[in-house]
């Protein structure tokens, strides 16, 4: 069910719906806790009681990989997962108040709308089918996710309709992004380096990791699907693509690898044992293959399933024929370098916490801030930011950050990957001014309208904690997790 979520998702309403939009119902710490109870209800919101056998029918539709599915009863995944679950549920209990329904001419319009089943710019029956097959999910389960998806579209936009956003709110979104700011700043890399990984460090995570620590070899073969083999023509024409539709299809319907070649006469390429470099268990490039080729074969989710792939408009059969894998030593050079990046990764953690602790605590502050950099043989440099652009030293979403800092404190601002880390010390700010009849003033605006609508999404999460009395029954939670 997943799979076709997640296709879905690249296309019309979901996109608005995965990820930022969907309430993040919380609801761990309502109601009593079931002390016994039936074994066969999980959760009860108010009076409706979730059998246990319909939690775990949807828990099997996440298609939970094989070391999710090993760990459950050593993490609280389930428990994640049964928060999404209530707070889906939740949500349906508010759209049948509201009285919010999808009829079948609206479900029509949204499918025969959606690009992902266009052919030669119009909607195609033979697209959607050929989707659902690949998905593994039914018609009738597809749509209902469908109109689940946008019934949860209707009921998010009812709550944050009409909404007027104040000019001081659009200013102060503008002046987030537009000042000059005057910093002094030191740049942390030499300071996480002076504690360099141990070999005993090393080896010890090794020990702890070793199944991780291992070398993917796949035997592969394709052939080449031409006109000429297909369709007596060297054209790509009409007729050639009815015939790549027939033998899709056939494929889709359970036909093998071998039967395919055979029925086509197309020319078999195989390739035994090889790594994601294009190499063999001897380390030999393999050369009579192109790299965007071989990425495509390789790439391929499943063994012994054969598909069609489309590249710079010319046509290949693949198939994985098998997958193997070995284990690393210590001493690759992969490995070493995958140890000494988690450990300095680590190390950068365990400093960082460190500042930031005491910079909360004021033992860091701006009249230390020299100290600190003395102490550990550091240099402050001075910087004036103009613009959000301006990226010589800081990107983007560090200079946002950078931004935000207050005239006379100090922060410690890092990227996403905490390969870049700045102690910064904000000097003096300038702020710039929004003209209203500009186009900037309706960027900043549709800004301000979605961080309101969040602050009204969030509230009317609240709301619902409060209204929904939910009760779990820790004892079926832990059953469920060791069932597994």
């Amino acid at each position: 069910m997943l799979t076709s979520i997640g296709k879905i998702s690249k296309s019309f309403f979901v996109k608005l719906l995965v990820g930022i939009i969907i309430l993040p119902f919380v609801f761990w710490g309502m109601g009593d806790v079931f002390r016994g109870g039936s074994q066969n209800v999980i959760v009860k919101i108010d009076s409706e009681k979730v059998s246990t056998q319909e939690f775990m029918d949807y828990l099997r539709r996440l298609n939970l990989t094989e070391d999710q599915i090993k760990n459950l009863p050593k993490t609280d995944l389930i428990e994640k997962i049964l928060s999404e679950y209530i707070g889906k549920r939740v949500m349906a209990l508010e759209i049948e108040k509201l009285g919010i329904s999808i009829n079948d001419n609206s479900l029509r319009d949204i499918i025969k709308n959606d690009s992902l089943f266009f052919k030669d710019n119009k909607f195609s029956r033979t697209e959607y089918e050929k989707f659902l097959l690949k998905s593994g999910v039914t018609a009738p389960l597809f749509e209902a996710n469908i109109v689940e998806q946008e019934k949860r579209r209707q009921f998010l936009s009812s709550l944050s309709s009409g909404i007027v956003v104040p000019e001081i709110l659009v200013n102060k979104e503008y002046k987030k992004e537009n000042q000059s700011k005057t910093i002094k700043y030191i740049d942390l890399e030499k300071y996480h380096l002076n504690n360099k990984p141990s070999d005993k460090d090393k080896k010890d995570l090794y020990e702890r990791n070793k199944n991780i620590f291992f070398s993917e070899f796949k035997s592969i073969r394709y052939a080449q699907i031409s006109p000429e083999k297909i369709s007596e023509s060297k054209d790509y024409n009409e007729t050639f693509f009815k015939q790549l539709d027939s033998l899709e299809n056939n494929i889709l319907d359970g036909q093998s690898f071998d039967e395919t070649v055979k029925n086509a006469n197309l020319i078999v390429f195989s390739l035994d044992k090889i790594n994601a470099n294009k190499e063999d268990e001897n380390k030999n490039k393999i050369k009579n293959l192109s790299d965007s080729l071989f990425k495509k074969i390789y790439n391929l989710k499943s063994e012994k399933s054969p598909e069609i792939i489309n590249l710079d408009n010319k046509y290949y059969l693949a198939e994985i024929i098998s997958v193997e894998k070995k284990n690393r030593p210590i001493d690759d050079p992969q490995v070493q370098e995958a140890l000494n990046a988690q450990l300095n990764f680590k190390t950068k953690i365990e400093n960082n916490t460190s500042i930031i602790k005491d910079i909360s605590l004021g033992a860091l502050n701006k009249e230390k801030f020299s100290e600190f950099a003395a102490d550990n043989k550091l240099d402050i440099k001075d910087y004036k930011i103009n613009d959000l652009k301006q990226n010589e030293i800081f990107s983007e979403g560090i200079i946002k950050r950078i931004f935000l800092t207050k005239d006379g404190e100090i922060d410690l601002i890092t990227n996403n990957t905490l390969t870049k880390s700045f102690l910064v010390l904000a000097v003096s700010t300038k702020y710039k001014d929004l003209d209203k009849d500009s186009n900037e003033y309706e960027q900043y605006e549709a800004k301000a309208r979605l961080n309101l609508i969040n602050k009204i999404y969030q509230s009317h999460d609240n709301n619902l904690n409060k209204k929904y009395n939910v009760e779990l029954n820790q004892r079926t939670i832990e059953r469920v997790k060791n069932s597994f």
